[in-house]
């Protein structure tokens, strides 16, 4: 293609461009470019150059291929760990290529395509090479990295304003896959593909397993921050063969998953003080996973259709660990420091898994479909391990072994008879009972569980109901309304026919043993409604409503309700053009969320009520200033009040945060194939529940220059 102004120049541009800083632009999408009114006549010399590059870019001769150069940079004010985990990005000078796509015919019906992005400091890389001929079949290979930000800070204590920073609070954690895959796609021949894929995670982010720390007259509270390092690595071969019998399909597929991981949790309990130790707990592990799932599908007529599926899987698995105390991560073990862990942990578990899925669509009526469904699973499990406690170095074992029984079924029903109606409902049973026996023995013999001092054999059944119903109803063109209500039940039962532990609550482990009963219900219902009172405005408003309750039996007590959940979600959006050129949006979500329990009453401050409130607010604007520049700018407000300060009593939690952000840019198109964008952000946040410790200001200055080839 010949493009209407000079290259020379137009290549000019976009390297100066880059310098300037990078960000993706957000809001309206851009408006198609006009031509030239005033085009220049093109540089002969010039446009021998370009076309020069097209030839080695493959020949492509329309804007089908693009690469996007980015760069940029953010300035923090505060806590930088907080601002990383909240957007995701390293917080400092970054760039690179944020996205390049080409692609090419190799022969007749052959498409090679090419994708990728690298971006520095965010550590985000991807490639991936697809080769696809539609009538032989596709090669495809890649490799793709991302990197995760966490805050590894601890709690906050209010009344004494304890706050320990142990370690560096920037934690990052690297995601990344590598994966070759090939397929046969002849026609009238079965298809055939295998895929290898090598998964890692690798790096270090925060727990909430929080150390113990002594707090002046208020005792001991758990805020010392602790950190996860993690080290997994995943292997997974698959294939895939599907076919067509007459008019049934049939598909078969193999899997096998080889995972490992040798993780360990970090913590420095007491940091500071006279009795300050260091604590390592190792957890390392091998899985092996085998799975073989078939399906059919078949049209017996017209009106009905059914399909099934079976799958069957084995899981094995093996662990290993230790919980150390010591002067020093990875410490040997020392039996000075009496703090109660285990040595040689070693134990695994055996999964089997048989699924059967029955399905049959029926249309009886053009304006009613029915589709009834059973599911039928049983799962077994197996496992066993023994350790050393410390101190005293007495050894300990345990077994259990689990069965479960589950049968689902499920009836739609849908109809579209009435005009501008579509009325729908589906009901789901389960009817599920299982086993579970529990073994736990001591020294001398425990690696055996001979001389076992806890012995547990416990029967379950469970039951849930849950039943839908929902309409839609389309008035007139510019309004419709929708609504669901849903109500769920569930039942468990719980019968201990060998308990070995008395019902004197003298034991811990007659936790959770002493229940009998616990059932849950749950109402939930949405009204939706979608309106354009005028062309260029569109309201959108949302309200759910949740109420949830659960009522628990133990031994020998009446039923008591033991908790009590609701949830209101209320939300509006509004959309507003009142000019072709100019767009503007409004969103607002407010959520109140609260779960209430008997012990709220009778702990004296120890136990608060469990609430998640919080609202959202959002405003956007789009404006073409002319043919070839768009500005957009948006607003956002974030705030959560959840936090109650009851340090007499406990560690206060809570969310209690605040925060303003403000994203402004400009998208220029300087030649039909050539557009840049420039980025910029501020944020503010405010983090009540850390005492000021997690707050930050940012500025974020990006760029984005888009070159189609």
């Amino acid at each position: 293609m010949k493009l209407a102004n000079s290259p020379g120049k137009a290549f000019r541009k976009l390297f100066l461009a880059v310098g300037l800083g990078s960000l993706a632009t957000t809001g309206l999408p851009a408006a198609e470019p006009a031509p030239a009114a005033d085009a220049q006549a093109p540089d002969p010399e010039e446009e021998a150059k370009l076309e020069e590059f097209s030839n080695w870019m493959g020949g492509a001769t329309d804007t089908s291929n693009w690469i996007d150069f980015s760069v940029g940079g953010v300035f923090v004010d505060g806590d930088k760990a907080q601002f990383q985990q909240r957007r995701q990005i390293s917080g400092d000078a970054q760039g690179g290529v944020a996205d390049f796509h080409w692609e090419k015919f190799v022969g007749e019906n052959a498409l090679l395509k090419v994708d990728g992005r690298g971006l520095f400091d965010n550590r985000n890389y991807s490639l991936k090479l697809d080769l696809t001929d539609p009538d032989k079949g596709f090669v495809r290979a890649g490799y793709k990295q991302a990197r995760s930000w966490y805050d590894g800070s601890g709690g906050f204590f209010p009344a004494t304003g304890g706050w320990l920073s142990l370690y560096d609070e920037e934690l990052t954690l690297d995601r990344g896959e590598a994966w070759i895959e090939a397929g046969i796609t002849l026609p009238d021949r079965p298809t055939v593909s295998f895929k290898y894929s090598h998964q890692f995670r690798d790096g270090e982010k925060d727990s909430l397993i929080w150390g113990d720390s002594l707090q002046g007259g208020y005792g001991i509270r758990g805020i010392a921050p602790s950190f996860r390092s993690i080290d997994e690595t995943r292997d997974i071969f698959q294939t895939d063969v599907t076919h067509s019998f007459g008019s049934t399909d049939w598909g078969l597929g193999l899997r096998y998953e080889a995972y490992r991981q040798d993780n360990s949790l970090n913590m420095r309990p007491r940091a500071g003080e006279s009795n300050e130790r260091y604590l390592t707990q190792n957890e390392g592990g091998d899985l092996d996973l085998f799975n073989v799932h078939t399906f059919t599908q078949t049209p017996i007529t017209d009106s009905l259709r059914f399909t099934t599926g079976y799958s069957f899987t084995t899981l094995d698995s093996d662990i290993t660990g230790s919980r150390i105390y010591g002067a020093d991560f990875d410490s040997i073990y020392d039996p000075t420091y009496r703090d109660r862990g285990y040595l040689e942990l070693e134990g695994g578990s055996r999964t089997r898994q048989h699924v059967v899925n029955l399905n049959l669509m029926a249309t009886p009526w053009e304006s009613v479909s029915i589709v009834p469904s059973l599911r039928v699973e049983h799962q077994s499990i197996d496992s066993i391990s023994n350790f050393e406690n410390t101190p005293g170095r007495t050894l300990t074992a345990a077994l259990s072994d689990r069965e479960r029984l589950d049968v689902s079924e499920r009836l739609e029903a849908r109809y579209t008879g009435v005009t501008n109606w579509v009325f729908y409902s589906r009901g789901d049973w389960l009817q599920g009972q299982g086993s579970l026996y529990e073994r736990r023995g001591t020294s001398p013999a425990p690696r055996f569980v001979d001389n076992f001092d806890f012995e547990r054999d416990t029967d379950d059944t469970r039951l849930t109901q849950k039943y839908t119903l929902g309409a839609n109803w389309y008035p007139m063109q510019r309004l419709n309304f929708g609504t669901q209500y849903y109500h769920k039940i569930r039942s468990n039962e719980y019968e201990h026919k060998i308990d070995s532990n008395p019902n004197d609550g003298s034991s811990f482990l007659r936790f959770p043993a002493y229940f009998t009963n616990h059932d849950f219900d749950t109402d939930d219902i949405n009204l939706r409604i979608t309106w354009r009172p005028l062309g260029t405005v569109t309201l959108i408003s949302r309200y759910d409503f949740q109420k949830s309750t659960i009522d628990t039996r133990v031994d020998g007590l009446a039923e008591i309700q033991s908790a009590d959940l609701t949830t209101h979600i209320f939300s509006e959006s509004i959309s507003w053009s009142p000019v072709s050129r100019l767009y503007l949006q409004g969103t607002v979500n407010y959520v109140l969320d609260e779960a209430d329990t008997p012990a709220n009453d009778y702990a004296g401050g120890l136990v608060l009520d469990s609430q998640n409130d919080y609202w959202t607010a959002s405003l956007a604007a789009g404006f073409a200033l002319n043919q070839k520049t768009d500005l957009d700018a948006q607003y956002s407000y974030y705030r959560a009040d959840n936090h109650t300060d009851n340090s007499a009593f406990s560690q206060p939690y809570g969310a209690g945060a605040e925060e303003h952000s403000i994203t402004a840019g400009m998208t220029r198109r300087i030649r039909e194939n050539l557009r840049w964008s420039l980025k910029y952000g501020f944020l503010d946040y405010r983090d009540g529940t850390s005492g000021g410790n997690n707050d930050f200001t940012a500025n974020l200055v990006f760029s984005t220059v888009q070159w189609r080839f």
